[in-house]
C-alpha cells in the first residue's frame, strides 16, 4: 500500500506572519511610552489597548495582502531565495486553494483596525480627530497598494518611502495619539527611528530577492540603483539613525543621556552585518546570515528604544 502524504494546511499564525508583528508594535508602544513621558506619566490604558488592535489588525492586512499581490504577480513563485527573513511566506505558492481565505483574513484584519480606530475617537479630543482618520485612511492605503494593482508602490521605487513611512512616524504618532498627544518635540524628534529599522529589513531583503524582483518587474530601489550601490545604502540607513538618536536629548528639553543606551544594539550587531553586506552584496545566500543579524538588531534596538523612553518618566 502506498503511503499517502496528507499536505499539512497552515494556521493563522503562519497566513498572518506573526512574528514580524514586532515591526508594528515595537513603534506604537513606543509612541505610547513617549507620550507618557509628555503626559509626566499619565496613562490611558483603553488607548493603549485599542491603538495595539488598530496597529496589528493594519499590519496583518499589509502581510497579507503582499503574499496575494506578490503571488498573483509572479514574484513569489519564481523567487528560490525565499527565507525566514525575506520573500514572502510562499503560502499561495505552496497552497493557491487558500486564496479566497487570504482575501478574507485581510480584510477581517482592516475592518478590525477600523473598529479600534472607530473606538478611538471616544479617548481623544475632538481636534485630533482628522489626524486619527487620516492614519487609518493611508495606512489602510499602503496595506493594499504596497503590492496591489494599479499602485504597486513597491513596483515603482516608492516601497520604502510608504515603508519607512507607516513604521517610523505613522505608527509612532498613533501611539502617541492614543494617549491625546501629536506634534509634541519628543514624538516629533524620535518619529523616524522605527521606520530606519524597519526599512533597513526590508533593504537587505531586495537585495536577497532581486533577482525574482527583477524577473517579474518589481523595481524597488535596489533593482532600479543595483547592490553595489545600494550596499552602502544600508549603511547609511544605519548612519541616520545613529544620528538621530544621538539628536534626541541633544534637541529635546528634559531628555536625559541615558537615552543613548539605545546606542549599544548598534555597536553589538553593526561590526558583523557590515562586512557582510558588503562582501556579498551580489550574493543573495551569501547575504542571508547578515539579514538574520539585521532582524535580531531591529528586534534588541526596539526593546532598548522602549526601555530608553520608559526611564524618561
Amino acid at each position: 500500500m502506498e503511503n499517502i502524504i496528507e499536505k499539512k494546511s497552515p494556521n493563522l499564525i503562519q497566513m498572518l506572519r506573526a512574528p514580524f508583528f514586532s515591526s508594528i508594535l515595537a513603534p506604537v508602544i513606543a509612541g505610547v511610552v513617549a507620550a507618557v513621558v509628555v503626559n509626566k506619566g499619565e496613562i490611558s490604558v483603553e488607548g493603549l489597548i485599542l491603538v495595539l488592535i488598530m496597529g496589528i489588525g493594519l499590519h496583518a492586512a499589509t502581510n497579507v495582502y503582499n503574499d496575494i499581490y506578490d503571488t498573483i504577480q509572479g514574484t513569489d513563485k519564481v523567487n528560490v531565495h525565499r527565507n525566514e527573513f525575506s520573500g514572502g511566506s510562499g503560502i499561495l505558492v505552496d497552497s493557491p486553494e487558500l486564496m479566497p481565505k487570504m482575501y478574507n483574513i485581510a480584510r477581517i484584519s482592516l475592518i478590525i483596525a477600523l473598529g479600534a480606530c472607530t473606538l478611538m475617537f471616544s479617548v481623544i479630543d475632538k481636534e485630533h480627530y482628522w489626524v486619527l482618520a487620516s492614519l487609518y485612511l493611508l495606512s489602510a492605503f499602503f496595506a493594499k497598494y504596497y503590492t496591489a494593482a494599479p499602485v504597486k508602490l513597491a513596483y515603482r521605487g516608492l516601497g520604502e518611502i510608504s515603508v519607512w513611512f507607516a513604521f517610523g512616524p505613522m505608527a509612532i504618532l498613533v501611539g502617541a495619539l492614543s494617549q491625546n498627544v501629536t506634534f509634541e518635540p519628543l514624538i516629533l524628534w524620535i518619529m523616524p527611528l522605527t521606520g530606519l529599522s524597519t526599512l533597513s529589513i526590508l533593504w537587505l531583503g531586495q537585495m536577497i530577492d532581486l533577482p525574482a524582483d527583477e524577473e517579474t518587474g518589481k523595481r524597488g530601489l535596489v533593482a532600479r540603483l543595483g547592490t553595489k550601490i545600494t550596499r552602502w545604502g544600508y549603511l547609511i540607513i544605519q548612519l541616520i539613525a545613529v544620528i538621530n538618536i544621538i539628536a534626541v536629548p541633544l534637541f529635546v528639553p528634559g531628555i536625559k543621556f541615558s537615552f543613548y543606551g539605545i546606542l549599544i544594539p548598534f555597536g553589538f550587531y553593526l561590526y558583523k552585518i557590515i562586512p557582510v553586506v558588503i562582501k556579498n552584496h551580489d550574493n543573495p545566500d551569501g547575504l542571508k546570515p547578515a539579514a538574520k543579524l539585521n532582524v535580531m538588531l531591529h528586534l534588541v534596538f526596539s526593546l532598548f528604544f522602549i526601555l530608553a523612553l520608559f526611564f524618561q518618566i
